[in-house]
């Protein structure tokens, strides 16, 4: 049998007053029921498997995939990049499935408290810090993007040649994202709840599909100015594949926004989310690959880590893809924001001991605080790293432990709360998977990190 996990109320009482706790991290269009002592499976929930595995997918395609050309050529061709995903598929779905299964036996509904009921205070603490820095990391690539795509649409707007333009203070990079920050991406972010999520996740997932679109067509008809470029078919060193691991890692994360798209079905059932996740990764997997092979193949070395730098500026389908692109990162920015802000939050409170209702008045100036000084740092380090290949490296790196590292200590850990009088092959070779994905894992994010700070940030 299966007894209860980390039992002890000691262990987990942290998570009962910790503010925005309970819909913290939520996919965007999940509908919840309030938490309770009653049975998952009772079919409280709202979304059908259909819908969660839309939401699913909506939550791993994002801004993650104009870096897939990129990351197939750093893998050193299109088998490599193909292998890599399939392999790395694999324990990207048992992550997802592990968290399911740790959510019904721990009666959480986040992913970090998951982790603090599974596994304890120092993990889930750990957690929750890397799900700030996370979304952090991410906020600033977001930035990026959008200093990117209007760098090009300002470039085909000013009809001068760019060296006459190049002067002018309007048109700086600096200033384009500051103001656009500023006016739009600062407003959004300030309030406590954030309402416009479904609309903000349906022009995500037109946007994404627009530029696979976009990238498949131009790579069937080229454009005549495109000259052919050097194609490689092999990594330079056998190291050299790793380096595409923090863009996978990036662009199928969506395991920190699983585990309420897993208790908002109608049944929660860890069988049924299995093929939920399976089929959602597979779809993810097709845009992905699309996106990543026709976009390698059409620039070969040459590709931009973001693809849609590599058009020219005044390709109108191409144009419309980055207007897609920004306005997706605009919603998206306030989105990853409140996550990373509840997440301090519920940090805060847990530290002081403060409960919610006695803390209203102080919470309004701490979240404005938050708000301001989260806005521009993000701003500030955006505006001096101009290569997202920068941040992705690093936030990819992170990403890794959230799809192999914590969930193989859930599974660890929940394996070594079951009481049973002898241990069957199947508790050992699961025990065995759970060690092998935290291993895995903090290869990535060991390596990765690594590669980040003494090669691209030293560069």
């Amino acid at each position: 049998g299966t007894g209860s996990i980390n039992s002890d109320y000691k262990d987990w009482e942290w998570s009962a007053d910790a503010g925005e706790r309970a819909r913290l991290l939520q996919s965007p269009s999940v509908e919840m029921v309030p938490k309770s002592g009653e049975s998952q499976g009772n079919g409280l929930g709202a979304t059908s498997v259909l819908g969660a595995v839309f939401i699913v997918v909506n939550a791993a395609l994002g801004a993650g995939l104009l870096n897939f050309p990129a990351a197939f050529s750093m893998a050193g061709g299109v088998a490599a990049g193909i292998a890599l995903q399939m392999c790395m598929l694999i324990f990207i779905i048992g992550g997802l499935v592990i968290l399911a299964y740790c959510s019904q036996a721990s009666n959480e509904r986040t992913y970090q408290e998951v982790v603090w009921a599974v596994c304890g205070k120092v993990p889930g603490v750990l957690c929750e810090v890397a799900i700030a820095v996370y979304t952090f990391g991410t906020c600033i690539a977001f930035l990026i993007i959008i200093g990117d795509q209007e760098d090009k649409i300002i470039a085909a707007l000013v009809t001068e040649p760019e060296e006459a333009g190049s002067g002018r203070w309007y048109v700086d990079r600096k200033f384009t994202i500051s103001i656009t920050a500023f006016l739009l991406i600062l407003p959004l972010s300030i309030p406590k709840e954030i309402g416009f999520q479904k609309y903000a996740s349906s022009l995500s997932v037109i946007g994404t599909w627009y530029v696979t679109a976009v990238i498949i067509i131009k790579y069937i008809w080229p454009d005549k100015e495109l000259t052919p470029v050097e194609i490689p078919t092999s990594p330079s060193t056998w190291t050299a594949v790793f380096n595409a691991m923090p863009t996978i890692c990036f662009g199928f994360q969506c395991h920190v926004s699983s585990v309420p798209v897993f208790n908002s079905m109608k049944q929660p059932e860890v069988k049924t989310w299995g093929a939920v996740v399976t089929a959602a990764m597979v779809i993810a997997l097709f845009v992905y690959t699309g996106t990543g092979v026709c976009g390698f193949l059409t620039f070969g070395a040459s590709v931009d880590q973001d693809i849609l730098l590599s058009y020219p500026s005044n390709d109108i389908p191409v144009a419309l893809a980055r207007a897609f692109i920004i306005l997706s990162v605009l919603t998206s920015y306030p989105i990853l924001h409140f996550c990373g802000r509840a997440v301090l939050e519920g940090l805060w409170l847990r530290y002081t001991g403060v409960t919610v209702e006695e803390d209203v008045v102080r919470e309004r100036r701490r979240r404005l605080l938050q708000t301001i000084s989260w806005f521009l740092l993000t701003l500030l380090l955006a505006l001096f790293i101009p290569d997202i290949g920068k941040v992705i490296s690093v936030i990819g790196g992170l990403a890794a432990c959230f799809i192999f590292v914590f969930p193989g200590l859930c599974l660890i850990q929940a394996k070594l709360s079951e009481i049973q009088e002898t241990r069957a092959i199947s508790w050992w070779a699961q025990v065995s998977y759970g060690v092998f994905m935290v291993t895995l894992g903090a290869f990535i994010f060991g390596q990765t990190t690594a590669n980040a700070i003494f090669v691209d940030l030293t560069a």
